[in-house]
């Protein structure tokens, strides 16, 4: 860590009730201590960002089962708290790589890292020359009369597409259609064979420059080929915005007019390129494994037992990447130590005899995530148990306990009985659930909650809140913009331990009340999710 670097909106948060957690003293509050205690653990240096596969993940996982098995759970996995997890990672070799633009009448060069970036969680081509085409967004909604694909000739070729979506597809279909295993699947059943992604630079954290300066970290893909979504594609990349025009020049089309439409939701025009796609890729391939973590609290109704409600947190985060005033490791302690030690801290509460529910509750750390989902994915398609079993899934991801906690977001609480459940306990701890100001960004889908929805279970995510233009809701975007995915998601940042104790009482409540029902929560009729319990294509 950079002990100089400013340690941003302090005053305001130590006046909320906050304390900076790398100088705090000890919170009153023994659930906010211990949480305290587990995220320094977990987003220590010493860690090094957790990064999948690595050493550290895996000390990070041991330590966190050693946690669950102190407080009598059982492990989850024939014994044991840990599931193995085979990955691919790819680490680009950028030197060895290139791409141009290849027109009719001229071959223009693209500066990697300031034009595009090469997408590695792919197997990719060494080689490749393709036609290009323009798809809009991307996006095959037929039932809602919008699709992208439908008159575009793709076979053999790459798709390019501006992340997004327009406002004639509703929500959360919308947000759903954009999440990166369907938008491949329809792709590659139209014959593509990649894709470039251009990101609208007025939605989504951080910028261009940010996102560019990660390109070297490994990227990672699901080892057992039969789980693994990016089968069939051939090259990835992601392009500048801000540079992007030189894809459409010739076309007739620009770039801003297209942003514009964009920023609308709009329907965007679909249309071939002029220039093909000439790629070099080179890259180190290598297998690692990761963990899962994964503890069973069993339930006191042996009528229920055999049902689950399952509360997940990722464990992993982004590793040692490129240094960002002169710190290099991403401590990831928002994203998502404070998920993790929030488990441990609910699983603490509900262990003792008096206080089990009739079902079963299943913990379960996942890795993965900061790769595309794919620890939960994994586990939804190896699960512990079996995935009928499961009644319900509770996901803690980076709920940021630097605010008080006195709004929340629920993701997902239109979808099923589990939400309305979820906002009834919500009013009863004196927390308002506000609707999504941003549904843009699709928080939706892009947190571990949205694998078990596609294997048909209800469930529901949190993210802090605030009421718009308030001070909170300041805090809490400026620490989107400056923190996010940076090393300065560190233990220098301030928190308020107290706004994590009050959220681990109100998820504890929340998962006691759906283990104990008589009912499982069942989707409701309008929800488009339905149709995954019902045993649909996802």
């Amino acid at each position: 860590m950079n002990p100089r670097r400013p340690i941003l909106l302090l005053g305001i948060l130590l006046l909320l009730g906050g304390v900076a957690a790398g100088r705090a003293t000890t919170p009153n509050d023994p659930q906010a201590r211990r949480w305290l205690e587990h995220v320094r653990y977990l987003a220590s240096d010493a860690m090094r960002g957790r990064q999948t596969g690595s050493p550290e993940h895996l000390k990070a996982a041991e330590y966190v089962a050693a946690q669950f098995k102190a407080l009598g759970l059982e492990p989850g996995v024939n014994g044991s708290y840990l599931q193995p997890v085979p990955f691919v990672s790819r680490r680009v070799r950028e030197a060895d790589c290139a791409l141009d633009l290849v027109f009719p009448d001229r071959v223009e060069r693209l500066v990697l890292g300031q034009d595009a970036t090469l997408q590695m969680s792919c197997e990719a081509a060494d080689s490749i020359d393709a036609p290009m085409v323009f798809i809009g967004y991307g996006l095959s909604v037929p039932e809602q009369g919008y699709d992208d694909l439908a008159h575009a000739d793709l076979k053999g070729k790459i798709a390019v597409f501006i992340q997004g979506g327009p406002a004639s597809v509703t929500e959360p279909r919308r947000s759903q259609a954009q999440s990166s295993n369907e938008r491949w699947a329809r792709l590659r059943d139209a014959g593509a064979i990649g894709l470039i992604g251009i990101r609208n630079p007025h939605r989504g954290e951080g910028n261009w420059e940010r996102s560019a300066a990660q390109r070297f970290a490994p990227a990672m893909s699901l080892a057992d080929a039969d789980v693994d979504e990016r089968q069939g594609e051939r090259f990835g990349a992601n392009f500048n915005a801000e540079r992007a025009q030189k894809l459409f020049d010739g076309s007739g089309h620009f770039i801003a007019d297209l942003i514009a439409l964009a920023d609308s939701q709009a329907a965007l025009p679909v249309f071939p390129l002029v220039p093909r796609m000439r790629a070099r890729v080179a890259y180190d391939r290598t297998i690692v494994e990761s963990q899962n973590v994964v503890a069973v609290l069993p339930g006191r109704d042996p009528a229920l037992k055999g049902e689950y409600v399952v509360l997940t947190a990722h464990l992993d985060h982004l590793g040692v990447g490129t240094p960002v005033d002169g710190d290099s490791v991403f401590n990831g302690a928002m994203d998502n130590a404070s998920g993790v030690a929030s488990l441990i801290e609910i699983a603490r509460a509900l262990a003792p005899a008096s206080k089990r529910p009739a079902r079963s509750v299943l913990f379960v750390c996942v890795t993965g995530e900061e790769k595309g989902l794919l620890g939960s994915y994994y586990y939804s398609r190896r699960p512990t148990v079996p995935i009928t079993s499961i009644a319900a899934d509770l996901n803690v991801d980076m709920v940021l306990p630097i605010v008080p906690l006195k709004h929340l977001l629920v993701h997902g609480e239109g979808e099923s009985e589990l939400g309305d459940r979820a906002r009834a306990d919500a009013q009863a701890a004196g927390i308002d659930v506000l609707p999504d100001p941003e549904p843009q960004r699709n928080l939706f889908i892009r947190s571990d909650q949205f694998n078990f929805i596609r294997a048909g279970v209800p469930a529901i995510a949190f993210s802090a809140a605030a009421i718009p233009g308030s001070a909170e809701d300041s805090t809490l975007h400026a620490w989107t913009r400056t923190r996010y995915h940076q090393p300065s998601d560190d233990l220098a940042q301030p928190m308020i331990p107290g706004a994590a104790g009050d959220l681990i009482r109100y998820v504890t409540r929340l998962t006691a009340d759906v283990a104990n029902a008589p009912a499982r929560p069942r989707w409701k009729d309008s929800s488009f999710f339905k149709r995954y319990a019902a045993g649909a294509p996802n």
